[in-house]
């Protein structure tokens, strides 16, 4: 079904090939996961496939790649149409049309079906992908979650013979993703589609996939495989591989089902550890113990002096480890505090929300909210899409404006407040970090973050060195992967630093090693006492970070409490660990690590 025959790929400008002496053969009907840690080429990869590399990149293209016969050299995206469908990292640049329905029927109408067939596919996507009440909705008042639905339902209604995804579950949640997938099997088995995909959260498609391929580095050969096989020995793996490894089960299983049938072993060693207690991080000192409601709020206990974030390395009592790149960097971000909060009841309140409505035409999508944030306290905000997560961080940061109840962000209303004021209070990096991104080079970006912040020249350039090693100050941000350019957002953003720091799904298109790397620098910044408020659908990354999880619905809040008492109470944001060691309370495989090392 797809053939590469010795291809390489070279892009102007570029030192070494991106793509190096490829030979792979993917079969028909099989579901094919393509993995390796970021920049290394998965996405040039799967571009090739579907002509857009490099008809639409440019570079140059050597060897052949072909698809049902055809010569992407010699066949342009518009003459692959018809037998390949992509959805690349980007929904956004996905659209065409205004609204969902129409988007729905536009790779149809291109095709030249018949209105008949067109309205029998649409509605049959419409109830695959949960889309049936967002058919009349405008594509840009949709989350971003929504959005991926959208674009992976525009392909789906042409019936593709491949399907190249980049990223298809990345922005959407648990529940959803598990919805996706199902789809995508069932197109796989029943009618024999070829699903070609590139995913850095393992733990949720690795159990469904056939074989895997893995781009160990840029221009390294690939490893193919079956999916235990190549997990094994992979340098990018879900927990549940990662639990194995630490645990010496041989073959590693894919599934929470194979890993719990195993674990019973392991749960007795850990029984045996003599730390069998919640090891997750209690609640900061002075706030309510097990919230469960919308409106408890943190007293004023003392803020400076807080206990260990989950996943912490060491026993209780002991530093972490001070050394590498996110030590180097967080040196950096201290030598100078984050800037004083400018009243005195917001010395212990970073910023709140009360009774926060937001209504949106005819959506309302934030009802009655009450949110609390201490110095040093990480919140998660979790729920499905469309939840209202992301617009409670656009009104905590001012971009938008209330239609009822009150926020406060260092004792001032952020939508009233000048923002060359509010950015020393409160920085977004937002779902698509190219809404900071508008320089030519990252050289550029980095002149004006510190012209913005005031902050002394070099500054975010040395930020985006320890995050982002090894891209030249000439690159564009555009040629960056999905996961460099947030980094290099991130590191804007940090130039600044505020009090408080928000991001919105801050781990989409990071590897694993990438994701290790900003939860050090983060759990740094909360221990510093920088707040921190994520919107985020990564249960793994909640469980290694967050102190409190706030769980939204329908614009409202339905939990919030301790990361361990609300994520293991859901079945749908429970880490990896937790399900398989369960009913003992471990979240992370750190905290597993740690306490098998710290036993007799």
């Amino acid at each position: 079904m797809i053939r590469f025959e010795n291809v390489s790929v070279t892009y102007e400008g570029a030192a070494a090939p991106t793509l190096e002496n490829i030979d792979l053969t993917v079969p028909e009907g099989e579901l094919v996961l393509l993995v390796g840690p970021s920049g290394v080429g998965k996405s040039t990869l799967l571009g090739a496939v579907s002509g857009l590399v490099p008809h639409f990149t440019g570079g140059t293209l050597r060897g052949r790649v072909t698809v049902c016969g055809r010569d992407t050299r010699t066949h342009k995206p518009r003459e692959l149409a018809d037998v390949v469908g992509t959805v690349g990292q980007d929904p956004l640049a996905h659209f065409v049309t205004d609204t969902v329905e129409d988007e729905l029927a536009y790779g149809m109408e291109s095709l030249g079906l018949a209105p008949g067939v067109m309205r029998r596919r649409v509605e049959e996507t419409l109830d695959l992908l949960g889309l049936v009440e967002l058919r009349d909705r405008p594509i840009a008042t949709l989350s971003g979650g929504q959005q991926q639905r959208v674009a992976i339902g525009s392909v789906l209604t042409t019936h593709p013979k491949v399907l190249v995804l980049d990223e298809p579950t990345s922005a959407l949640d648990p529940a959803a993703a598990e919805e996706v997938l199902a789809v995508l099997q069932r197109l796989v088995h029943d009618l024999g589609t070829t699903v070609l995909m590139a995913e850095h959260r393992l733990e949720r498609v690795v159990q469904y996939a056939d074989r895997v391929v893995l781009l160990p580095a840029p221009g390294a050969a690939p490893v193919v495989g079956d999916p235990a096989t190549v997990m094994a020995d992979s340098p990018v793996r879900p927990p549940v591989v990662t639990l194995a490894r630490l645990a010496g089960w041989s073959p590693v299983p894919l599934s929470v089902r194979d890993a719990r049938r195993r674990a019973g072993a392991l749960r007795d060693r850990l029984a045996g550890t003599g730390t069998l207690r919640n090891p997750a991080r209690p609640a900061i000192e002075g706030t309510a113990e097990g919230r469960t409601g919308s409106g408890a709020c943190p007293g004023s206990g003392k803020w400076g002096h807080l206990p260990r974030p989950p996943g912490h390395r060491g026993r209780v009592g002991e530093q972490a480890p001070r050394s590498g790149p996110a030590h180097r960097l967080l040196a950096r971000l201290r030598r100078t505090p984050p800037p004083a909060a400018s009243t005195p009841e917001a010395t212990h309140l970073v910023a709140t929300t009360t009774a926060l409505a937001v209504r949106r035409a005819r959506v309302e999508a934030l009802r009655r909210v009450d949110l609390a944030v201490a110095p040093g306290e990480t919140v998660a905000l979790m729920g499905r899409n469309g939840a209202g997560k992301s617009t409670l961080l656009n009104a905590l940061v001012g971009m938008v404006e209330p239609t009822a109840g009150t926020v406060t962000v260092g004792g001032r209303t952020p939508h009233r407040t000048d923002p060359r004021e509010l950015i020393r209070q409160v920085g977004l990096v937002p779902q698509e970090p190219r809404d900071l991104l508008y320089a030519d080079t990252v050289a550029a970006e980095c002149a004006a973050a510190d012209s913005d912040a005031d902050a002394a020249p070099g500054t975010c350039r040395a930020l985006v060195t320890e995050l982002l090693p090894g891209v030249p100050d000439a690159t564009h941000p555009r040629d960056l992967s999905e996961g460099q350019r947030l980094a290099l957002a991130l590191a804007i953003v940090l130039t600044g630093r505020p009090p408080l720091l928000l991001l919105d799904e801050p781990t989409r298109g990071l590897d694993y090693a990438a994701k290790a790397r900003l939860v050090a620098v983060l759990k740094g910044l909360a221990e510093d006492g920088h707040a921190i408020v994520l919107a985020t659908h990564d249960v793994e990354l909640a469980a290694e970070l967050a102190h409190r999880v706030v769980i939204l619905a329908g614009g409202e809040v339905v939990a919030d409490g301790p990361t361990a008492e609300v994520v293991v109470s859901s079945p749908a944001f429970a880490p990896q660990v937790a399900k398989i060691l369960a009913p003992q309370p471990w979240l992370t495989v750190s905290q597993v690590r740690a306490a098998l090392e710290g036993s007799p």
